[in-house]
């Protein structure tokens, strides 16, 4: 018996638009698919500029946030996988983050009250 391969052409990814909790991606088959930030939990924690600033990998197979240090290929899209990060290297990351809350020192009043 013989049994021939089926060869699968996997789309590249044309562009990217990243959401408050969606990463979507226009792929060049026409499709567009969409995820919840919450498979990657780098892209989740990232700032919004952080999320915008990824750039195309392999031609369009992958997307790449340097910044973030987060790839993730079509393939993986395509698939259903989520970040593959153990819990351990995700902490390990988040806990190397600077703090998104602002550190001001306690506010100062601009006004001084009038004397009468």
């Amino acid at each position: 018996m013989n049994i021939s391969a089926i060869e699968i052409e996997i789309p590249l990814a044309q562009s990217v638009t990243v959401t408050e909790d969606t990463l979507h991606v226009d792929l060049s088959d026409g499709r567009t698919i969409s995820v919840p930030l919450a498979w990657y939990p780098r892209l989740l924690h990232a700032t919004p500029d952080e999320r915008q600033a990824w750039r195309f990998i392999a031609k369009g197979r992958g997307i790449h946030w340097e910044s973030i240090d987060e790839d993730i290929s079509i393939e993986g899209l395509l698939a259903g996988r989520t970040s593959g990060e153990s819990q351990t290297s995700f902490k390990r990351w988040l806990s190397s983050r600077p703090s998104r809350l602002s550190t001001r020192s306690t506010p100062t009043r601009s006004k001084r009250r009038a004397r009468y």
